[in-house]
């Protein structure tokens, strides 16, 4: 979801700088929090607090989790699709099952498919909160794979992070990455996707890949 159909960087940016400075009088630059998206907010800001030399204890990460959850959804009208995620999803429709794969809360990820109004697109949702491992744990990728009732070798991933392609592998899947998010495609490259796009807009080529 994150990176990969939104465009949802500025509100997760946004939404931990103002989680920290509530709650620690603390703030992280940027490319940190960027280069940690997809790992899920609980490891990002246990990670955070170690380089600030603060004792992550699981009160204070739990209340930095909500409040960032909170603010998360105050700014869901400034997320948005980007573009090619509404053609690729209708054209994926019914002939292959979809599921919805995020390591962001399922409070956050049900409000988002719901205001941008493509819920109907996924057979299933995963959170964050269904799994115990992060990415590149391929844990949430197997779990939704057993829930859509497909076998992992017959399952393609799409995703924007190295977190995100390293999982896929390691579920041994297929692999599309996308360098919409905060990877390039250098960086991307690193970690053996079988196809890296520029957009979603490269719907035929995707679309060649996954049903071939």
């Amino acid at each position: 979801w994150d990176g990969t159909l939104a465009d949802t960087k500025q509100v997760i940016l946004f939404s931990f700088h103002q989680a920290l400075k509530k709650t620690v009088g603390l703030d992280e630059t940027d490319e940190f929090i960027e280069h940690r998206i997809g790992v899920g907010a609980k490891e990002t800001f246990k990670e955070i607090l170690k380089a600030k030399g603060i004792g992550a204890n699981p009160a204070l990460i739990g209340k930095l989790v909500k409040i960032k959850t909170e603010v998360q959804i105050e700014k869901k009208g400034d997320v948005k699709l980007f573009p090619g995620s509404v053609a690729l999803l209708e054209s994926l429709n019914g002939r292959v099952k979809i599921g919805l794969a995020s390591m962001n809360s399922r409070e956050v990820i049900c409000k988002m498919v719901e205001v941008l109004n493509v819920s109907k697109f996924f057979n299933i949702i995963l959170t964050v909160d269904e799994v115990s491992k992060s990415k590149p744990d391929p844990e949430i990728f197997l779990k939704t794979a057993q829930d859509l009732g497909s076998m992992p070798e017959r399952c393609v991933v799409v995703e924007d992070s190295i977190f995100g392609v390293k999982a896929a592998k390691a579920a041994g899947m297929g692999c599309v990455a996308v360098t919409q998010g905060a990877y390039s495609q250098v960086e991307l490259k690193e970690a053996n996707p079988d196809l890296i796009v520029s957009s979603l807009q490269d719907k035929k080529v995707i679309l060649d890949f996954i049903l071939n």
